[in-house]
């Protein structure tokens, strides 16, 4: 459990793909024995999350159908897609902080490619709210049409 307490995350990942974050999601978070320790470690997650600027909190950065309101930031190119993001609610920062993880990074084909099979490996299918559940799938959404777009 203590190397998964220790974890951290990035936005950048030297070498490791998507499908290996996700796969490290999985093993970090059967360290847990229940959801309580696993909501616990999504809050710590969400709170290690990069600062991010009060004049990106925009209509424009707005993430639509998420019920907490959150930011979503893409730079650079087809090549490689940066992410930044933030939340007003805990857990679903948490959420952002393993999103990051999995796409943050990437080629705009690899993200597009990614399915977020982390999501069902870890149990948050089944543990997340239905709003929740609907905030999760409006970030990989926009996430995915930023890796589109830079494709275009």
């Amino acid at each position: 459990m203590r190397d998964a307490m220790n974890a951290r995350p990035e936005t950048s990942f030297g070498g490791e793909t998507a499908q290996q974050a996700q796969d490290a999601i999985a093993e970090e978070f059967s360290f847990f024995s229940d959801w309580t320790e696993r909501y616990q470690y999504l809050i710590d997650l969400g709170r290690k999350l990069p600062e991010f600027p009060e004049a990106l909190k925009t209509e424009t950065h707005k993430v639509q159908g998420c019920q907490s309101q959150v930011w979503l930031v893409a730079s650079g190119d087809r090549n490689r897609l940066e992410f930044r993001a933030i939340s007003d609610s805990s857990i679903v920062s948490g959420l952002i902080a393993l999103l990051l993880r999995v796409y943050s990074g990437r080629s705009a084909q690899e993200i597009i490619d990614t399915e977020p099979r982390f999501v069902e490996a870890i149990g948050l299918a089944k543990h997340l709210s239905p709003t929740r559940s609907n905030g999760l799938a409006a970030m990989l959404k926009t996430v995915k049409e930023y890796a589109r777009r830079a494709l275009a």
